[in-house]
């Protein structure tokens, strides 16, 4: 893995275990115990792509085509059934909205508890809580237990934090679903600073707009394979004019 390569994936797969029963009591369980299936779903299919240092790869795909499942798998959520990922340097990932927050504690609280986990100590911590607080756009509701937060405010406290812990890369599910027009401008504003000091970005989205405005390159996704890799102008035309069920080659 070279210096200027921040991630590598080479022939990533993975499975998930779905066991079915028929069973809807646990009498009924027991006695289909022995009759139970169990079948693999294959999620991903042998992903292969690299993404330079200071890059923004965006990865588009319909439901269900893996996107969701890579970036967990980068973020470490899951183990890859095969297959390696290799990251240079120190990841903020930004996943399920909500994910990683403790509801019963508040928002200043979530602050602390998730800025250490990605690698800040509680003095730096400290020392960035107004930059991340006034970010957020919070106000006193920072205060408040995270389960008292709409959709929107635990978006913002997400990206907030994300984008205050000296982070190498930021892997986001969603980058821009985060907000009104003014706050967008913002999250555009922190990601071109990002960038303009060597952050590595990977993100999903289902906004081409966005994926044309912030990524260098797009990794379509398409039934668990890379279907094609180039800009934006040379992907998204086709993705977008591509029925969802076909298997047609490019």
């Amino acid at each position: 893995m070279t210096e200027e390569i921040s991630v590598e994936i080479k022939d990533l797969k993975k499975n998930f275990l779905l066991s079915t029963s028929g069973a809807n009591s646990i009498k009924t369980a027991i006695l289909w115990w022995r009759r139970r299936s169990r079948k693999h779903l294959e999620v991903l299919k042998g992903v292969s792509f690299d993404v330079k240092r200071g890059e923004c790869v965006a990865v588009v795909g319909r439901n269900g085509a893996g996107k969701s499942t890579l970036l967990a798998l980068l973020a470490r959520v899951y183990k890859p059934t095969s297959g390696t990922v290799r990251v240079e340097g120190r990841i903020a990932p930004l996943l399920e909205l909500g994910a990683g927050f403790h509801l019963d504690l508040s928002g200043l609280e979530n602050i602390y508890f998730n800025a250490v986990i990605l690698g800040l100590t509680r003095e730096q911590v400290k020392e960035r809580l107004d930059s991340i607080v006034e970010f957020s756009e919070l106000g006193e509701h920072v205060h408040s237990p995270t389960r008292t937060f709409s959709s929107g405010m635990l978006a913002r406290l997400g990206f907030s934090i994300a984008v205050h812990v000296d982070a190498d890369i930021l892997i986001v599910d969603e980058v821009l679903a985060v907000g009104d027009y003014e706050f967008e401008k913002k999250c555009y504003a922190k990601i071109d600073e990002f960038r303009a000091n060597g952050g590595t970005i990977l993100f999903v989205s289902h906004n081409t707009g966005a994926v044309r405005r912030i990524a260098d390159r797009c990794v379509w996704l398409h039934k668990g394979m890379v279907r094609m890799i180039g800009t934006p102008e040379e992907v998204i035309p086709l993705y977008e004019s591509t029925p969802m069920d076909t298997d047609k080659p490019i």
